[in-house]
């Protein structure tokens, strides 16, 4: 065996020794945003246990995860005015200047309210929606809250919503669906023009919440 050639060898046996790296979307730093969970129909804060424990174990301070809960059975309308409250209330308890949203469900459509119309779009860095009725879902049909029917496809609020620029101003928007997703139909409801929009594999409705992979794609998304 020659110098070069043992040279070589120790070389690489270094190289595999030294660990890999996390990528810095994976983990929390400094310039890291603090996020606002929002639920859906019915749901409330414990919806995002899972999710949330995921951020804390790569490095999420307890006091940069909001799960908000809300009466999910109000206007979209009013819950965006009170999440614009929460919004003002996490960015001065942590002193940031950006939050990023987290919505599942029909909590995507009070927080797209919010950034489209209540200058939302100035404190948000991004946007998620998990397995929302963007453009309406024929299960609303079934129910009579107030929130319920404007998530019906071609309500007076959902035309109102996607009109014009679906996804105004700088956020970074994306979305998830899932083929197998029996709440929100048609599965194309959830996707808006501008967004990151991800086909995920097949997961319920609620499974969008707790699935590693959305997860890890959510965590990576907001944390660039």
């Amino acid at each position: 065996m020659t110098a070069a050639v043992a040279a070589a060898g120790v070389l690489l046996a270094v190289q595999a020794s030294v660990p890999a790296q996390a990528s810095s979307s994976s983990r929390f730093t400094l310039d890291s945003d603090p996020i606002l969970f929002v639920h859906g129909y019915n749901g409330d804060a414990g919806n995002w246990n899972t999710m949330a424990d995921r951020f804390r174990a790569d490095g999420w301070p307890s006091s940069h995860l909001r799960q908000w809960t809300y009466d999910s059975r109000q206007s979209n309308t009013v819950t965006a005015q009170q999440l614009s409250t929460e919004v003002d209330r996490l960015l001065a308890a942590t002193g940031a200047t950006g939050v990023d949203i987290v919505s599942h469900s029909m909590g995507g459509l009070s927080s797209r309210y919010y950034l489209k119309n209540l200058d939302g779009t100035s404190k948000a860095d991004a946007w998620v929606s998990l397995g929302g009725p963007n453009h309406g879902t024929d299960t609303a049909n079934s129910c009579f809250d107030v929130s319920c029917t404007e998530m019906r496809t071609g309500s007076s609020f959902l035309t109102a919503l996607n009109s014009g620029d679906e996804t105004p101003g700088s956020p970074r928007y994306a979305t998830w669906w899932s083929p197998c997703d029996t709440v929100i139909n048609p599965d194309s409801s959830v996707s808006l023009s501008g967004a990151v929009n991800t086909r995920t594999a097949c997961l319920s409705h609620m499974g969008l919440l707790t699935d590693a992979t959305v997860y890890a794609q959510t965590r990576d998304m907001i944390n660039r």
